[in-house]
């Protein structure tokens, strides 16, 4: 598991005034009002930034850093994911797991059989999709509803899914 739990990513510049526009990445972006610091990460360097202010606007949140004050010094993190430590995580419900935790999971049928890998989750309005990578490289995409995912064993890795009429072909 990761120590680490991606919560945004940067879009772009807001302004002039050194704030950036984040895309969240986690099921609550009302959990930003609570943090007090992300570690950036840009993909070569790895830093802690101080949230100073934090705004909503449609589906992001800007988010201005203290000791940032232009939009010069915040320009360069664009596409940089912003992580917290899985301590300060959202707490889960039951039956409720990180993707992050999940990715690699292999997907097993009610009947036995290996389907494939859980290779990614999406987000669509209804449920969530679950995208298995198959040994033939096709994919199959799974509702992530309880008609379909019987069971997840997180400590074994594994997803038992029930296979519905027209999800194979």
């Amino acid at each position: 598991m990761n120590d680490e739990l991606q919560v945004g990513v940067i879009t772009q510049t807001h302004g002039i005034r050194g704030e950036v526009k984040v895309y969240p990445t986690t099921d609550d972006a009302a959990r930003f009002r609570n943090l007090k610091e992300v570690i950036l990460d840009t993909g070569k360097d790895r830093f802690t930034l101080k949230i100073e202010n934090v705004k909503f606007f449609k589906q992001f949140v800007i988010l201005k850093f203290q000791e940032y004050d232009s939009i010069n010094d915040v320009e360069k993190y664009k596409r940089a994911r912003l992580l917290v430590p899985r301590d300060q995580a959202v707490k889960l419900k039951k039956d409720e797991y990180f993707v992050a935790d999940m990715i690699g999971l292999t997907v097993v049928t009610d009947e036995g059989e290996t389907l494939g890998e859980l290779k990614d989750v999406l987000a669509t309005g209804a449920n969530d999709v679950y995208v298995v990578s198959r040994a033939d490289g096709t994919e199959v995409l799974l509702p992530a509803i309880k008609e379909c995912i019987l069971a997840v064993d997180m400590e074994k890795r594994v997803i038992k899914a029930h296979i519905m009429d027209g999800l194979l072909g």
